[in-house]
């Protein structure tokens, strides 16, 4: 077996190390914080052979798109605002851009995020359903993509109920990503106020989203779940705690939806005497690495994975070289990394080195009115 998986790895590091020989320019997208800085979401162009981005420029104004994700098919883009975008009581709003040609956003339309202050979003792979998860509600909710990308409103939510601990942060649900299964037939849902990992059944149409057996994973009280994500066998998840800065690492039951907990540890240097605050985690698309970010610490946390049992080892802290590191993204290659640093203004270029997994310094920076995500799409290859 252990056979087998050096086999595994063996190939993905060859894929890796090759990966610019045929990668494609991309237009990377960034989510801000409107204000007296942004006036909504910024665009870029990236080349994987030398790491370097162009100077960003507006694609489209709109309130707040701290979140973003992109259509299968490429052609549309979708935004959460998390001030309300419709002007109506609190509730916060999810937009449908079309993507032109040379980058730019056109807006299709805006619908309720079906709760209030919504934070994260995930298209399925059919490009059936928009997925939101609302923070400040402790909702989450399905609206389905037309064919000509717009939305319509939600067609089904789940409303979260309960507290935790922290009496500050955990006074009731706050439900903060929403991320599909590989397979996708099921919708994986972090809480950060109630300490779980809530999974639903995916369907369609008003049956979008259905309560799975089990219903959720705990995560330890006071350790505030905030992002997940899958490894590219779709064997682990790997969950990023906010409050108690560490990673909870699952074994996953694709079967039924099941988490098992297999192991949970630190982002952080031992001894910190300052605060510090995790915010996203990504899996390399090896699968062999795992990076988290640390807010106050300010550095990207950086981990080795043994592949048959998911377990991780970390290897380094490196510091973002800017303030409060909201998100960071991995190109389409694997070869790059870049950090999103809010309170700097900044996104910051890294290599991966792809032995160790080390992050390393490009000095490349680009300046971004409060990034606070990104994404990634390629273009079409040129004749």
């Amino acid at each position: 077996m252990k056979r087998f998986y050096f086999a595994i790895h063996l190939f993905l590091a060859l894929v890796f190390s090759t990966a610019g020989v045929v990668a494609r320019e991309s237009l990377v997208y960034f989510g801000t914080y409107t204000g007296a800085k942004s006036k909504g979401i910024y665009m870029s162009r990236f080349d994987p052979a030398t790491g370097k981005l162009s100077a960003a420029g507006l694609a489209a104004e709109t309130q707040s798109p701290s979140f973003l994700a992109l259509h299968p098919d490429g052609r549309f883009l979708y935004a959460v605002g998390e001030s309300s975008l419709l002007g109506e009581s609190k509730q916060g709003g999810v937009s449908a851009f079309a993507i032109a040609p040379d980058g730019k956003l056109k807006l299709l339309n805006t619908q309720p995020s079906g709760g209030t202050g919504p934070c994260h979003l995930a298209v399925d792979a059919k490009g059936r359903f928009v997925f939101t998860a609302n923070y400040g509600s402790g909702s989450v909710a399905a609206l389905p993509i037309r064919k000509d990308g717009s939305l319509e409103s939600p067609a089904a939510m789940m409303q979260h109920s309960g507290s935790s601990m922290n009496r500050q942060r955990q006074g009731g649900p706050h439900a903060h990503c929403v991320n599909l299964s590989p397979d996708q037939q099921f919708l994986l849902a972090c809480d950060l106020g109630l300490d779980r990992v809530m999974i639903y059944r995916l369907g369609g149409a008003a049956h979008a989203l259905a309560a799975n057996d089990p219903p959720f994973a705990t995560i330890t009280p006071g350790s505030g779940p905030r992002h997940l994500a899958f490894d590219p066998r779709g064997k682990f998840v790997y969950v990023v705690n906010e409050l108690s800065s560490t990673v909870t690492v699952f074994a996953y039951d694709a079967k039924r939806g099941a988490l098992r907990e297999v192991q949970t540890i630190s982002t952080l240097p031992k001894n910190l005497n300052k605060q510090s605050w995790c915010s996203e985690i990504a899996v390399h698309p090896s699968g062999r690495f795992v990076y988290a970010s640390n807010r106050g610490q300010d550095s990207i946390a950086v981990f080795t994975v043994d592949g048959p049992s998911g377990r991780l080892t970390l290897v380094e802290q490196q510091p973002t070289q800017g303030r409060t590191p909201r998100h960071f993204a991995l190109d389409p290659t694997g070869r790059w990394l870049l950090a999103e640093n809010q309170d700097s203004d900044s996104v910051v270029v890294f290599r991966v080195e792809p032995k160790t997994s080390a992050l390393v310094p490009t000095g490349q920076r680009l300046d971004v009115p409060p990034p606070v995500c990104a994404v990634f799409l390629e273009t079409p290859s040129r004749p």
